[in-house]
């Protein structure tokens, strides 16, 4: 009578290697190769030893690994001070995506602190320190020195976000910021709007800057009037408020926004005149983020891909990392409108 497996080892046992190899009928190497180089083994083995890596709930020691593949598993990601101190859900989502990517891939995410006064020190203390195999960049903006500095010392890496100074260096994934302004206005167009204001942030922001340029093609493109139209003002709710006023005082019937926070800022506008989004004025956010079903009425909104984002960044970055060689990839996705009471 054939004897029947060996149960898996208790939680406290180390799992090793070799207990691997036995569990799968194969050689030590080969479960080496199955961690580190799965392409040099046939797709049934290396399901075999998968499975018998799961079944033990076996986890690869990173640091031996590091010693004998001289790369640390590990891909920093700067976290910057938030805009205006405001919180940001789709940098959120994003992060989590990528430290799902990553972590299927055997890779972890390492947050670090990257203060714009010290940003590149921190960069290179991470990869002095910690040995950093590469980085994911996002918040790219006019003046934004990292991808150039990363592209020059041959550090793999990806960006959420454009490359908006200088030479377009390294892979990038990006939202049509543009592409959705103008989606939204189109929409409000066909709703009879004719007098539709933007309210955005201060040019130079890069993202800002797209969001603002599809407002005023698409406007230009139907004929309707932009003089006027456009106002500036740094993501602060009163800040937002006051800017929305200039709009409201020129006369406009629909608002797209920049962001949901800038939205928002236009609502207390309105509600403090006695108006209600989407019944006096229609109002258009970009984001999809949280506040937009918490606000009353809730917010119709531009909402960004953000998963397929964070999939797309890593399947860059590790290309990089296994050393596939080829022309830098820039990958730009559509956002969808979702429409709420706002319109």
């Amino acid at each position: 009578m054939p004897a029947s497996p060996s149960p898996p080892p208790k939680a406290a046992a180390t799992v090793t290697l070799e207990m691997v190899a036995a569990r799968a009928g194969v050689a030590r190497q080969t479960v080496s190769n199955a961690i580190n180089s799965p392409e040099l083994l046939r797709p049934q083995t290396l399901e075999r030893v998968r499975r018998a890596i799961d079944e033990l709930n076996y986890r690869p020691h990173r640091a031996a690994q590091a010693l004998r593949t001289r790369a640390s598993r590990l891909i920093g990601y700067g976290i910057r001070p938030s805009l205006g101190g405001v919180a940001t859900p789709v940098l959120d989502e994003f992060l989590h995506a990528i430290s799902d990517a990553a972590d299927q891939a055997g890779y972890r995410v390492v947050l670090f602190s990257a203060p714009p006064d010290e940003e590149l020190e921190r960069y290179q203390q991470l990869l002095d320190e910690q040995g950093a195999d590469g980085f994911v960049l996002s918040g790219t903006h006019r003046g934004d020195r990292r991808q150039a500095w990363l592209h020059k010392k041959g550090v793999p890496f990806v960006a959420f976000g454009r490359t908006w100074t200088g030479r377009d260096v390294g892979d990038w994934v990006d939202i049509d910021g543009a592409a959705g302004t103008a989606a939204a206005v189109r929409h409000l167009a066909a709703l009879g709007h004719r007098d539709i204001g933007f309210l955005g942030w201060p040019k130079g922001s890069g993202a800002g800057d797209d969001r603002a340029q599809g407002w005023h093609d698409a406007m230009r493109d139907l004929g309707l009037p932009v003089r006027n139209r456009r106002v500036e003002t740094p993501t602060d709710l009163a800040l937002a408020s006051q800017a929305a006023d200039r709009l409201l005082d020129g006369g406009v019937t629909a608002v797209v926004a920049a962001s949901d926070a800038l939205a928002a800022g236009c609502y207390q506008a309105l509600h403090r005149r006695g108006r209600t989004p989407g019944t006096d004025v229609a109002v258009v956010g970009f984001d999809d983020s949280p506040v937009a079903t918490m606000l009353w009425p809730s917010l119709s909104s531009l909402a960004q891909p953000i998963e397929a984002v964070g999939r797309e960044c890593m399947r860059l970055l590790l290309d990089r990392l296994n050393g596939v060689q080829r022309e830098a990839e820039h990958v730009l996705l559509p956002p969808e409108l979702i429409v709420r009471d706002s319109v």
